[in-house]
């Protein structure tokens, strides 16, 4: 038999390579874009409605990666190229899961998981933020606090800095954090009025814990219970003004016979 010769290139002598051609159809609008956020190559993003206005929240595969104020779309989509190296599609709401995460965890609901897209942070950094996650709604830390139960005592400078460069404030709510000297001091997302609104709608009173701080007073106890907490913490609040005691320094309660507080630990504050 005399072998017969193909030409691979006559599209008549490909019939199943024809086939497939015929097969084949436009990727849906979108795909590729959705690919890219799926795997954090790009990110998506929309705005959500908050005390202080509207922010814009950007997110992808590996979680939310920004949280920013704004002025347009087109600003923050400038704003996440320059600071995260990777384009921003914008979405007409963000997904129902997430935004309604989001709210809870702004409502208090700490158990409530937002995963976070913290890549190109320091590990000192992270662990900032995360220690961060831990403050309640409605109560304050200093940054000595923070710096104390990550094992850094002597960095308080260092995590207001990096409080300062929190990619994802509300979120991580860096705005519970507060001064050594108990003033409100600084915040990212907006400047010290926004936090000020923050902690106003959590049910804190700004201006009274400005004027108790320029007093001089860091530590509240219970003449009832003998312990002392940070002004703010839950049990503090629910101290009767016949019961309250003022204390300058942790030092000054235990002189008296207070023992530090379990919940909020005023003495990591104080070391």
């Amino acid at each position: 038999m005399t072998p017969t010769h193909t030409d691979f290139n006559d599209p008549n002598e490909r019939p199943i390579e024809a086939a497939l051609d015929e097969l084949g159809i436009d990727a849906p609008d979108g795909l590729a874009e959705r690919t890219l956020v799926a795997v954090g190559l790009a990110d998506a993003y929309a705005p959500i409605d908050t005390v202080i206005g509207p922010i814009w929240v950007a997110f992808n595969g590996r979680g939310v990666s920004t949280v920013e104020s704004a002025e347009s779309g087109a600003a923050f989509e400038a704003r996440v190229q320059t600071t995260r190296g990777r384009t921003a599609h914008r979405l007409a709401a963000l997904p129902p899961r997430l935004a309604s995460a989001i709210q809870r965890r702004l409502a208090g609901d700490r158990r409530v998981q937002i995963p976070l897209d913290l890549r190109g942070h320091s590990a000192f950094e992270t662990d900032v933020w995360m220690k961060a996650l831990e403050i309640p709604r409605g109560e304050v830390r200093p940054y000595g606090w923070i710096a104390t139960e990550i094992g850094r005592p002597k960095a308080v400078r260092a995590v207001g800095s990096a409080l300062g460069h929190n990619p994802v404030p509300l979120i991580v709510p860096c705005h519970r954090v507060v001064r050594s000297d108990g003033m409100l001091g600084q915040y990212s997302l907006g400047g010290p009025a926004n936090k000020r609104a923050l902690l106003a709608w959590e049910g804190l009173d700004p201006d009274g814990m400005e004027d108790l701080a320029r007093s001089g007073v860091r530590y509240v106890g219970s003449d009832t219970t003998r312990i002392y907490c940070l002004p703010t913490c839950h049990h503090a609040q629910r101290i009767s003004a016949r019961h309250r005691v003022l204390f300058r320094s942790a030092a000054a309660g235990t002189s008296a016979g207070y023992r530090a507080c379990r919940v909020c630990r005023p003495a990591v504050a104080a070391a």
